[in-house]
């Protein structure tokens, strides 16, 4: 799908305002909302790796910030878009807390990937919401 090849690029952009002095990883994220609108994020690292924040959180803290919890799907990808990653587990916890229903696009050797949320993270604590 065009539009997951798209966030990929988007989010392969976003990685390279990431600040990782430490691991050198930078990861972005493209965040679309339902109503088409795209957050960015980047991995953000502090000397305390406990305060380190991750691309995809970065990117779902800025939309629910402006009031956006109609959240889509994500993409998430390095500078190299041909390198796979995933998110991890905290961030997997944020995305089934406000987009379980949604995906996260990877990048397989270039092409996108979608995975649903659900699957990813099939037990999590997040209440049945219906």
């Amino acid at each position: 799908m065009e539009e997951n090849k798209q966030l990929l690029e988007i989010a392969s952009q976003s990685a390279k305002y990431a600040y990782a002095p430490y691991s050198n990883f930078k990861v972005g994220a493209a965040l679309l909302t339902d109503d088409g609108l795209v957050f960015t994020g980047c991995n953000i690292e502090n000397a305390s790796y406990g305060l380190c924040n991750c691309a995809e959180r970065t990117a779902v803290f800025k939309a629910v910030s402006e009031a956006k919890t109609n959240l889509k799907k994500i993409a998430v990808a390095v500078e190299d878009i041909n390198r796979t990653v995933y998110p991890c587990g905290a961030c997997l916890q944020v995305l089934a807390e406000f987009m379980y229903d949604g995906s996260v696009i990877i990048s397989k050797n270039g092409e996108p990937e979608e995975i649903k949320v659900k699957d990813m993270l099939p037990y999590n604590i997040v209440l049945d919401k219906t």
